[in-house]
């Protein structure tokens, strides 16, 4: 089978139900750069409050960035087929290059700048002029050629903010970063092609496959709540602040799969395939939300067992609080284009009360605060869960 695909062209391939092995291993790279962004806003809670913003800013760049290659490059195993040499060649540059990333994080904003922005500049136009080349003749080298063309005119920003240094550096980079982001959601359009979207039958993208990816994504953004608390954890041991927090965080971890993998809209759970998972356009962007805010709530919970001690200030609240806001919200963003169903609601209560309560939690002890989230969470989940049944029995469509 492989090798008959690897003579044909890449257009007339299609991607495979299931993600490849290849893919998997692209993941590991992603186990050290999402425990990398975790260190930043460990860090960031302990600066000096006036520069917080600009500090977070930074890293919620990186972040962006870091997301903006894994989402393409699963756009582009789901669209054709990954068992291909040359795509699984595009994908182990890409993962080497995302190494590159990871590694050049702590001082991407120091003396790694023009590393980090060159080896970025390399993946992001490295990748569609790929398929520039390779899709020759075929309907989909239209689309290669509008994101190319995108990320070629950020590059100079990137690029040039490398150069820089300084406050320059992020503006340049925020721009840069706001460039494909805009071209990401406008489709890519370019003057000369017009900006219309490209027909379903120039680019066909396997729901099923994006949707596993996400899945497994997923359950990697997850993991870094287990190291977290458990590394906390096992340098005092077990403490009953301790003790009490890594309970929350085992229970934040089962409420964010409970929430995560089941569906009121398609009554059933997403399989390890993803044929539960009914991606709307806009998924993308929940996935980017969904793993920002376990991020969140996973250096919450491993700072307050750290320090367990009050007082707590208003930064550890909105970080423990606002990471389950951020996955809630995310997740709305999977579900289909109606954000009027009973499942979207329930999301978007559960984010309310999590707002409501967050502002007095500065007047407990932090192992409070983490127990609190905890069991909103487990209220969520429970409660949602309830709301899928009610919904299955009284509308057997859903």
């Amino acid at each position: 089978m492989l090798t008959r695909t690897g003579f044909r062209g890449l257009g007339d391939s299609r991607s495979t139900p299931s993600a490849t092995v290849l893919e998997l291993l692209f993941d590991i790279v992603y186990v050290f750069a999402l425990a990398r962004l975790a260190g930043r806003v460990a860090d960031d809670l302990t600066i000096v409050r006036h520069t917080l913003l600009s500090e977070a800013g930074q890293t919620v760049l990186f972040f962006t960035a870091m997301w903006m290659i894994w989402s393409l490059n699963a756009l582009l195993a789901s669209t054709y087929d990954p068992r291909r040499p040359d795509l699984q060649a595009v994908l182990l540059v890409t993962m080497f290059g995302t190494l590159v990333l990871a590694v050049s994080l702590p001082e991407a904003f120091g003396e790694r700048g023009v590393v980090f922005a060159c080896t970025y500049v390399l993946i992001q136009i490295g990748r569609p002029l790929f398929l520039t080349l390779a899709l020759r003749g075929h309907p989909g080298r239209a689309f290669a050629i509008r994101v190319l063309a995108w990320h070629t005119a950020s590059s100079v920003l990137w690029i040039g903010g490398g150069i820089s240094g300084g406050l320059g550096r992020g503006i340049f980079w925020s721009l840069a970063l706001a460039v494909e982001l805009l071209g990401a959601a406008t489709g890519w359009p370019v003057p000369w092609r017009g900006g219309k979207r490209l027909s379903r039958a120039a680019v066909t993208v396997s729901q099923v496959h994006l949707a596993e990816r996400y899945n497994q994504f997923f359950m990697i953004a997850l993991a870094e709540v287990v190291l977290e608390a458990g590394a906390a954890v096992s340098t005092p041991g077990f403490t009953i602040g301790g003790s009490i927090t890594l309970v929350a965080a085992f229970a934040a971890v089962v409420s964010f799969w409970r929430i995560y993998f089941y569906h009121s809209r398609s009554g059933q759970a997403s399989t390890s395939g993803g044929e539960g998972t009914r991606l709307s356009r806009w998924a993308s962007y929940g996935l980017l939300l969904i793993v920002g805010g376990i991020i969140c709530t996973a250096v919450g919970f491993g700072q307050i067992i750290e320090d367990p001690n009050p007082p707590i200030d208003w930064a550890l609240v909105a970080i423990l609080f606002g990471g389950p806001v951020l996955f809630l919200v995310g997740r709305s963003f999977l579900e289909m284009e109606d954000r009027t169903t009973p499942r979207c609601r329930m999301l978007y209560l559960g984010a309310l009360a999590l707002l409501v309560v967050a502002p007095p939690m500065v007047l407990f002890p932090p192992v409070a605060v983490a127990a609190a989230t905890g069991l909103i969470l487990a209220g969520i989940a429970v409660l949602d869960q309830r709301g899928h049944r009610r919904g299955s029995e009284t509308n057997p469509t859903l």
